[in-house]
């Protein structure tokens, strides 16, 4: 039987191999801005919106940025895996690369992790301007009272199917997508102007519950509203994705629209310190005590939330 230890070189030389074959979750960054930090907390005082083009009377008109803002926290994560130099030495199987692969994984779903937490707690979450996440009194300037969550009445659509609300059918669900989007396109900023009119592409993200009804409904006709034209990636230029969150398992009769398109997004992901791997093993002392190696990761991060107008919840009641 062969004695040869794998040694921590090749065990690092694992952890990267898998970093580059998988480089993380895109769906992240297409809700969410990243900025850099280089201290203990940021505050973001730009969540104001930009002036709209006006007629020059009397000189210009500058606008700043509004009083809200937000400050997000660095906070300090970390894993880390212990393998024994038995298991390193016995391994036949491929399972030690199989854990520093998982150990990896996790490493790059971490932002998945801390959005999707944001995610489940933006109808109880207060954001910039003093109001949950997701709200149905929204208003700031002169853009009015503002929802960016709506229910939708399953029952009250003109469906040749109808489902529940945990169950919709196709046309249901089509509907209701639909009513969010346009719930979206509706809102105005502190001036008063449209926020999304240039928006074309949303992405909506569901618990794995609905992800077949919402795959079906992007992507096909049903034959009762081919007259309608209700498929949402052929209504108006609009391209609606379907993303399908594990992490959602607690919504059973909602999901969540977001626009991916524009340069400010939902939520805000913030670095101090990128992820770095850390190594206890060869000729360490945590190798003499305990027969066995060590491989650490941790990094700074923090995350927030951005503008609420980039995101609508719909509930099916």
């Amino acid at each position: 039987m062969s004695t040869e230890l794998l040694t921590s070189r090749a065990v690092i030389g694992m952890y990267y191999a898998r970093l580059e074959a998988n480089p993380g979750m895109a769906w992240v960054e297409g809700i969410s801005n990243q900025f850099g930090s280089d201290q203990a907390s940021e505050q973001y005082t730009f969540l104001g919106q930009s002036p709209a083009m006006r007629e020059w009377i009397g000189g210009r008109q500058a606008k700043g940025f509004t009083g809200n803002g937000v400050t997000i926290l660095n906070k300090h994560y970390e894993a880390t895996l212990q393998l024994s130099k038995r298991d390193l030495r016995r391994d036949k199987t491929g399972q030690i690369q199989a854990r520093v692969a998982e150990f990896a994984d996790r490493s790059m779903t971490h932002w998945a992790s801390l959005v999707s937490t944001l995610l489940l707690n933006a109808a109880t979450t207060i954001c910039y301007d003093g109001q949950y996440f997701f709200d149905t009194d929204h208003q700031e300037g002169k853009s009015g009272v503002q929802s960016n969550s709506i229910t939708v009445d399953i029952s009250a659509l003109p469906a040749q199917v109808h489902g529940s609300t945990v169950a919709p059918s196709v046309e249901e669900f089509q509907q209701a997508m639909l009513a969010g989007i346009a719930q979206m396109l509706a809102l105005k900023d502190d001036q008063g102007e449209p926020m999304n009119e240039t928006a074309s592409r949303f992405v909506v993200k569901v618990p794995p519950s609905l992800y077949l009804t919402a795959v079906a409904a992007v992507s096909t006709l049903t034959t009762a509203n081919l007259q309608n034209n209700l498929n949402p990636n052929i209504v108006a230029g609009l391209t609606v994705d379907v993303q399908m969150n594990a992490r959602l398992t607690t919504w059973t009769d909602k999901f969540a629209i977001f626009r991916t398109d524009s340069p400010i997004k939902a939520f805000i992901r913030q670095t101090e310190q990128e992820t770095e791997l850390k190594v206890k093993a060869e000729g360490s002392e945590f190798e003499f005590d305990n027969d066995a190696w060590q491989f650490g990761i941790d990094n700074w991060r923090g995350v927030g939330y951005g503008y609420w107008q980039r995101a609508c919840l719909v509930t099916l009641v």
